[in-house]
């Protein structure tokens, strides 16, 4: 076996970051029964001494915790632990999928029905309120794109913002069970490249435009497209990890 080829079987080591330990420390608590749906957390000054870390980590994992709908902050209230349907269902799909290539071919053919009819809906459904959190999503998608920075998080934004348009809450919680690994998947295989960043804009532009219109046929169209080059690429991998085995 040459050196090149050798090279193949060993794999990138992922060295976590303070915000990813305390995420994974809080979410196995939540996920083990110790924290429970309710539940105040400690204040941040506390949290920082107890983990080691500076405050700067902590308010960072509050934020993404409750990006993914696993916290939520009340005034007067602090930061408590939300609902355990999605949080639950979420650590189900994560620990029995452990995505392979083969199975990111299903998840974004998931991903497209459910996107698709979160336009669709949306277009019918929107409130002004709901345009305003949209265009606030894109606003901030579009700061990064133009910056040169990676924008995941200010994406999966933008299209979980279309869900809650939709009113369709079951349809919002499967988006944030399925997306967030479709994201990651996405950098790991390295899908959003030759300026691919700048046309994927361009077609949530459209898209926020048809919602504004309520043209709900043409936004579930320009979501499908938006869609389309990674669906293709998916069905792709699938295609050749199937010609090796």
């Amino acid at each position: 076996m040459t050196g090149s080829k050798m090279l193949e079987n060993f794999q990138e080591i992922a060295i976590e970051s303070p915000v990813d330990k305390i995420i994974r420390q809080i979410r196995s608590l939540i996920t083990s029964g110790q924290l429970k749906s309710g539940d105040r957390l400690p204040p941040e000054r506390k949290l920082a001494e107890k983990f080691g870390v500076g405050r700067t980590n902590v308010r960072d994992a509050l934020q993404k915790l409750e990006f993914y709908g696993i916290l939520k902050t009340l005034p007067q209230s602090g930061t408590l632990v939300a609902g355990m349907g999605i949080t639950a269902l979420e650590g189900l799909i994560t620990d029995v999928l452990k995505l392979e290539n083969s199975d990111f071919a299903a998840l974004v053919e998931t991903r497209v029905l459910l996107e698709t009819n979160a336009a669709n809906l949306a277009a019918k459904r929107r409130t002004p309120e709901d345009l305003i959190a949209i265009r606030k999503a894109l606003d901030a998608y579009e700061k990064k794109v133009k910056k040169g920075e990676q924008a995941v998080e200010e994406d999966l934004m933008f299209h979980l913002k279309i869900a809650e348009a939709s009113k369709n809450s079951v349809l919002k919680s499967l988006m944030l069970i399925i997306t967030p690994d479709i994201i990651n998947s996405f950098i790991k295989l390295d899908v959003c490249k030759d300026g691919r960043i700048y046309k994927s804009l361009e077609e949530h532009q459209v898209i926020l435009q048809h919602i504004v219109n309520q043209e709900a046929e043409l936004a579930a169209e320009a979501m499908r497209l938006h869609l389309k080059d990674v669906y293709d690429y998916s069905r792709n991998l699938k295609k050749n990890n199937g010609q090796k085995t």
